[in-house]
């Protein structure tokens, strides 16, 4: 065969293959022996007809696509080693022509990253603070979750609970019909409707109480914006709330002794979520940083997998496990969906081509302790514990949990190099240096 290999753009090489007459020939032969022993043709035993009695019977473009069936995969093969290739993926093959045979084929090759001066990145993080404000706001936020309901005997106020039949109506069609609905009046509440929990104000218990609510142009219903909604909501149960006091006793829900152990313990709570959130915010920023510096290049079949992979895992948080009826439940075709999360992949994929180079330039790499600990806790998180062992034993699971800690420590290494603690980190190293130097050549 001959090869003419190309370089091609976006990590792709064109081989393109003219087939030499000994080959061809050598693979009809082959696949007239395939075929002579499954066809029936009249006048001969099954896989006794010569082969110029089967061409004329199946047609010498059956034969000869039943040869390059086999043979092109084949010499494909052959041209890539030929060439020196690695391809990531199954190449897209064209037969250009026939006489002589001639096929191209694309072949995806690994992405490409260039790095930038990353250790030129710099990020200023914001002090972490805690402040009266954010601790009152903690407190008051944990004994709503311990607040009771009481029944009382009065009308319907803001931030009651209820239990209430619920009627609308809009145009003669009705919106809602519910008996028995508990319903939270809260101000902030937009369901049904904006305004339902306001117009509630003043119903009592037993008794119809009659309201109209207009329905605003962003809420999703457009035939029926600027028009009347009328509620009949008869309450049967009024509820109010009460929260309990900031005191020892209610300490003890944190396993507190004391208020002011409770306060510490939220403050730190409260401090390690910021700090939390903060190292999220600088890793975001650093990688932003990082790619602005980089040049990414890499084959259309990566974008591809990566939307696909994207769809799947949307499947699966829905609960879905045919792509039809994902699709019909979204409500678009798949080629509008794909063209939606073709930014989202490329993101994706940049930034994992990305730290995976960094990590590389780095050599960064995950302990075995390191991973052992981090599938423990995987295992201690989970309801079945031995499902979740048995789980993360799984060749490709423990190749996730390990790529993922790898990405981990990558992302840190980053930050660090934005803030300028690795700077801080070599020179206190070079600080221990120069002192462990000094005491052994100081004179005794």
């Amino acid at each position: 065969m001959k090869v003419t290999a190309e370089r091609m753009e976006n990590c792709q090489v064109s081989l393109t293959v003219e087939v030499e007459p000994d080959e061809l020939e050598g693979s009809l032969e082959s696949a007239y022996r395939r075929l002579v022993g499954k066809v029936s043709i009249p006048g001969f035993r099954k896989g006794k007809a010569p082969r110029p009695i089967l061409e004329q019977h199946v047609g010498k473009e059956t034969l000869l696509e039943e040869a390059l069936e086999r043979l092109i995969p084949q010499l494909y093969l052959q041209a890539v080693e030929q060439e020196k290739i690695e391809p990531i993926d199954e190449p897209h093959i064209d037969i250009e022509q026939t006489d002589p045979v001639v096929f191209k084929a694309v072949a995806p090759l690994r992405p490409e990253v260039e790095l930038g001066d990353y250790r030129s990145i710099k990020v200023d993080p914001a002090p972490v603070e805690v402040g009266d404000k954010e601790l009152e706001e903690a407190l008051e936020r944990i004994r709503e979750g311990q607040a009771v309901w009481n029944p009382v005997d009065r009308p319907v106020a803001l931030g009651d609970l209820i239990t209430a039949d619920f009627e609308a109506i809009i145009d003669d069609r009705p919106l809602l019909d519910h008996k028995d609905m508990v319903y939270e009046v809260r101000e902030d509440s937009k369901w049904p409707l904006p305004g339902v929990a306001q117009g509630l104000v003043g119903a009592v218990k037993g008794e119809a109480w009659a309201f109209d609510v207009e329905i605003p142009a962003d809420y999703g219903l457009d035939e029926f914006v600027g028009k009347k909604c009328s509620f009949k909501i008869t309450p049967k149960e009024i509820k109010e709330k009460e929260l309990p006091e900031v005191n020892d006793e209610f300490a003890h829900v944190l396993d507190c002794d004391n208020v002011v152990a409770m306060k510490e313990k939220v403050a730190a709570d409260l401090k390690e979520m910021a700090e939390t959130k903060l190292n999220q915010e600088l890793r975001q920023k650093a990688l932003d940083a990082m790619v602005d510096l980089s040049k990414v290049n890499y084959p259309p079949v990566v974008e591809d997998k990566e939307i696909g992979n994207l769809i799947r895992e949307e499947m699966q948080r829905m609960g879905f496990n045919n792509a039809n009826d994902y699709f019909e439940r979204v409500g678009k075709k798949r080629e509008e969906y794909v063209e939606q999360l073709r930014p989202v992949a490329r993101e994706r994929i940049n930034h994992t081509l990305i730290l995976d180079k960094l990590a590389e330039a780095e050599k960064i790499e995950v302990a075995a302790d390191e991973l052992e600990e981090r599938m423990e806790e995987i295992v201690k998180r989970s309801e079945d514990k031995e499902k979740a062992r048995q789980l993360v034993a799984l060749p490709q699971i423990k190749e996730g949990v390990e790529q993922s800690l790898r990405t981990q420590k990558t992302l840190d290494m980053l930050v660090d190099i934005a803030t300028g603690k690795i700077e801080e980190r070599v020179e206190q190293e070079q600080e221990k240096d120069v002192e462990k130097i000094a005491k052994e050549v100081e004179p005794e």
